[in-house]
């Protein structure tokens, strides 16, 4: 019997087996990895080498690999290739499919867990970042009914700045990745504006320097692990974003290269050069060699190997999590703005093919880039989006149901007077306090649960179109809509933010835009999805929100009191604005 026929025979689980046993895996592991037990897998095995003519695993694994390499491509797969996006973000790694419709046919996801060493410390286990990610592909291409071998190309989207660290030889890093939110560099950062270096740094990276960028996480890796310094000078240490880990494993340790959309994050980027500045190198005594080679965020980056995939997936995309979004909710026009309603408001606002430095203390970044030619966005971030939700919810009015904070947001037409200030993680872009608290003022006999939450969600508006409006006025363009998406935009938040910005707000929620968005970028590089406007028919706008006809008074005068209660706060700070941090997860 031919190879090929053998191994056409194995059933779906027994080349899941086969493609772990390839891998060079225990059978106790894949046992774990599968969800099936030790016996089960070894009569998968068993079936397996017999219908190969296999006598040992690596003769398995040669008959198994040369077969696949041998079958070519099929009809079957031609009708039924997807594309596949990995989703890895800060509480879940997640995998999602999608077909030559733009029909999400397939999703996978797994918690990631993190670790709190100290106050104001965040890490997380890199080998369960690859294993999860690895596994809920493996488990979106099984519920799909379908075989890598059906997945025309991946796409990568993922948590910004977390910094992992790993060595070059045998792939083990050195020590956990540093989240984006941890603490520990505050002092570095704060030093950094002490000695005047902030707006140089600024003017070369188009970021406000703040402690989740990866230039003070490699530092201090650098600094405080054993040996770490002498590791780097020899050439021996890789250094990585989540995107930059995954595709690492992902290609067998094949390939160490990053998109522009994520090198734009580290610190290290020069945003008009597009390349690492030697000179943010220097000042933060960081070895050009450990840095990953940038790439267009669009193109032939390398291929899928086992452990991952016994099929050669293409991997063409990769994207920070938020420029994913901002493409998945079709912001491909200057002056286009998104703002994902998650643990904060990440506001992003597209400006075309030439960066804007803020004058408001936002963010410049590279958007994506694609054959070289990279589109920016002004991105600012309110903080206290999921922790102000969920202190009403939960703490003020023990409410069990989310949607309860909207009967109560409807049961009153405006907040009687009552301001709200959501600042309970500090605050964000523009003012960069994040020493500031929240603060509730304008109480009477009169007011009410519906008056506290109509205030609370109009504060949290308010700060949003605050940076929505700093962004228009920096590009010197009126946005046309406001487009939203993530767990927390719900309908009463939308309606206030339409109200305020006097913009109609449309509302992408049930479409996965991030993933969406990654997985379109992978499709351009392959055709996949060949038309210039993709969306069109792609992507469905859930509802649009008005702005309400004639807006309560109450709303514009408790605008204006929550600005100078803003105001009020960032006046009791040191006169030198100095961002620490951004807090909570992406």
């Amino acid at each position: 019997m031919a190879p090929e026929k053998k191994s056409a025979a194995l059933t779906q689980r027994e080349q899941a087996v086969l493609h772990h046993v390839c891998a060079g895996e225990s059978r106790q592991k894949i046992a774990a990895k599968l969800g099936i037990s030790l016996g089960t897998v070894s009569v998968h095995v068993k079936h397996a080498y017999r219908k190969l003519g296999a006598h040992s695993r690596q003769e398995a694994r040669r008959l198994f690999l040369a077969q696949r390499a041998a079958v070519g491509p099929r009809p079957r797969a031609f009708r039924q290739q997807v594309m596949l996006a990995l989703d890895q973000g800060f509480s879940r790694s997640r995998a999602l499919m999608f077909d030559h419709a733009g029909r999400l046919i397939a999703l996978a996801e797994k918690p990631v867990s993190h670790a709190v060493p100290r106050a104001g410390w965040v890490e997380q286990d890199p080998m369960e970042l690859w294993a999860t990610q690895a596994g809920v592909a493996a488990e979106a291409v099984a519920s799909a009914g379908l075989e890598p071998y059906d997945i025309a190309a991946l796409g990568i989207t993922n948590q910004r700045e977390t910094t992992l660290l790993w060595h070059r030889e045998t792939g083990r890093p050195i020590y956990p990745a540093i989240v984006w939110s941890d603490l520990r560099t505050r002092a570095r950062c704060d030093a950094l504006f002490a000695d005047g270096r902030a707006e140089w740094v600024r003017q070369k990276t188009g970021l406000l320097p703040t402690t989740f960028a990866s230039a003070f996480k490699i530092a201090w890796i650098l600094d405080h692990v054993p040996n770490a310094r002498r590791l780097a000078a020899a050439g021996k240490l890789c250094f990585g974003t989540v995107d930059t880990w995954l595709v690492w494993n992902c290609t067998g340790r094949a390939l160490h290269v990053t998109d522009a959309s994520n090198a734009s994050r580290t610190l290290l980027y020069n945003i008009d050069r597009r390349q690492w500045d030697p000179e943010l190198l220097r000042f933060f005594n960081i070895p050009a060699s450990i840095l990953p080679r940038i790439c267009s965020s669009a193109g032939a980056f390398g291929q899928t190997v086992p452990p991952f995939s016994p099929a050669a997936v293409p991997i063409t995309g990769i994207l920070g999590d938020q420029q994913a979004s901002l493409l998945g909710l079709q912001c491909l026009k200057p002056g286009m703005v998104k703002s994902s309603y998650g643990t904060g408001c990440f506001t992003m606002m597209t400006v075309g093919p030439k960066p804007i430095r803020s004058r408001a203390d936002l963010f410049t970044t590279v958007a994506w880039e694609i054959k070289g030619r990279p589109t920016y966005a002004l991105e600012g971030c309110v903080f206290s989006c999921a922790s102000t939700l969920r202190w009403l919810r939960e703490t003020l009015f023990e409410l069990h149901a989310p949607v309860a904070l909207n009967a109560l947001f409807a049961s009153v037409p405006d907040s009687g007077g009552v301001t709200f200030l959501p600042a309970f993680e500090g605050l964000g872009a523009p003012l960069w306090q994040p020493d500031a608290r929240a603060s509730l003022s304008g109480l009477s006999l009169s007011t009410t649960r519906g008056h506290l939450v109509r205030a609370a969600l109009e504060g949290l508006s308010h700060q949003v179109q605050e940076v929505v409006q700093r962004m228009a006025a920096d590009a010197g363009i009126t946005p046309a809509d406001i487009r939203l998406d993530g767990r927390n935009a719900q309908d009463t938040l939308a309606q206030c933010l339409a109200d305020l910005s006097r913009l109609p707000v449309l509302r992408f929620c049930g479409r996965e835009p991030r993933a969406f968005g990654a997985a379109w970028l992978a499709a351009q590089a392959i055709g996949f999805w060949a038309s210039a406007r993709p969306f069109d028919d792609k992507m469905q706008v859930e509802r649009v929100f008005q702005p309400s006809p004639s807006p309560a008074a109450d709303t514009a005068a408790g605008t204006q009191i929550l600005t100078h209660q803003t105001h009020q706060t960032t006046e009791c700070r040191a006169p030198e604005r100095r961002p620490h941090r951004i807090s909570g997860p992406l």
